[in-house]
């Protein structure tokens, strides 16, 4: 570590940003504050240079904010790094927070090198991440919206046993009800509308995210991993937008761990305890894999949608599909069958071995380019 490099850790908050400053191996921080507005902010970049003096390392937190602040700092050449806050050391024993404490060790724990750095989108990738974040929220409220109208419905006796829900005969029959009271036909009116409201929000995403899918660099890659089951259209492009860098993962086993899909585990001395999975990184992933894994408990098969989400595709992606189609069901009936595991135990471990084929399609560029080359 060079003697004259400083160290800035920056507590970010909606109003304001909270600065602490260590100057190579000094144990005392300079600490100002500054609002977090364009001018706030050019003062930052002016009192980092003037501390800073040979080299400067910043860094803050990744939350609400974003990376709209690093990407301030950086275009002014000031480094700077988001780091994952549920990896930034605590002290147990610590009962004090404050903004100006935060900053200070953040300053600290960058300059031992204990801070986990976060791989920023660039403003596109970002853009295309809400896109999927947005819809992925569209289809939670619409979830809601109908459960909401189904209780209503329930609390008064009325249940359909005719089908399923939310089809075009659901519908007449709700349509078709009469209220005793006029209190209730606002309710049920209310919420119907809602229902109706989030299903055309949905279509909209939906065709945004079909458009988007088709332009570059999406379109290669998403038609790459719609060849395995249970990965279409809205499926492959989250898990595009979510991930965008795969080069970073060096291997299936380093994505798995931050997709959160590994077991827990607690070991000390000659005793090992493994538990459930940890549940840490991207959910919005965790969440899209753990539904496509549902589908290899079926007997490997090529539908009519499949083989034409197919057409067109390398033959290496499509026996790669194939191969996963093969080893995924075996591991959900040797599972379920052999070691009489619960279904959903199962698929999240289908689900863990599903994160291979995905890194090694995604990965299909690189080993393309090694081998022609």
């Amino acid at each position: 570590m060079r003697d004259d490099t400083s160290w800035a850790g920056l507590d970010v908050h909606q109003e304001q940003i909270v600065v602490a400053v260590l100057r190579g191996k000094h144990r005392e921080a300079e600490e100002f504050q500054v609002r977090h507005d364009k001018r706030g902010v050019g003062k930052l970049v002016r009192r980092l240079r003037e501390l800073g003096g040979g080299s400067l390392q910043c860094a803050y937190e990744a939350g609400p904010c974003g990376y709209q602040l690093q990407r301030r700092l950086r275009a002014e050449g000031i480094e700077c790094a988001v780091i994952a806050p549920s990896l930034t050391p605590v002290k147990p024993g610590e009962r004090i927070k404050t903004d100006r404490r935060d900053a200070r060790k953040l300053a600290e724990h960058l300059r031992a090198g204990l801070l986990t750095e976060v791989a920023a989108p660039s403003e596109a990738e970002e853009a295309a991440r809400d896109l999927c974040r947005c819809r992925e929220d569209a289809r939670e409220d619409l979830m809601r919206s109908r459960h909401r109208l189904s209780k209503m419905l329930l609390r008064r006796g009325l249940v359909y046993r005719e089908g399923n829900n939310w089809t075009h005969k659901h519908r007449r029959w709700l349509l078709a009800l009469a209220w005793e009271h006029e209190s209730e036909g606002i309710v049920f009116g209310d919420y119907l509308r809602a229902v109706e409201h989030l299903e055309e929000r949905l279509k909209g995403l939906d065709a945004a995210l079909q458009q988007l899918a088709e332009q570059d660099p999406y379109r290669e890659p998403v038609g790459w991993l719609r060849c395995f089951r249970g990965i279409d259209t809205i499926t492959a492009m989250t898990l595009v937008t979510e991930l965008f860098d795969i080069a970073r993962f060096g291997s299936p086993r380093q994505l798995m761990s931050y997709l959160g899909l590994v077991p827990s585990e607690h070991s000390s001395g000659g005793t090992r305890r493994q538990g459930s999975i940890t549940k840490s990184g991207n959910r919005h992933v965790r969440r899209a894999l753990v539904s496509a894994a549902w589908h290899y408990r079926h007997r490997p098969a090529v539908g009519i949608a499949l083989r034409k989400r197919r057409e067109g595709q390398p033959a290496a992606m499509v026996s790669l599909a194939d191969r996963a189609q093969q080893r995924l069901h075996r591991r959900f009936m040797r599972l379920q069958l052999a070691h009489n595991k619960p279904s959903q135990v199962a698929v999240v471990a289908v689900a863990r071995e599903l994160v291979g084929f995905v890194w090694a399609a995604l990965m299909y560029p690189s080993q393309r380019a090694t081998m022609t080359g």
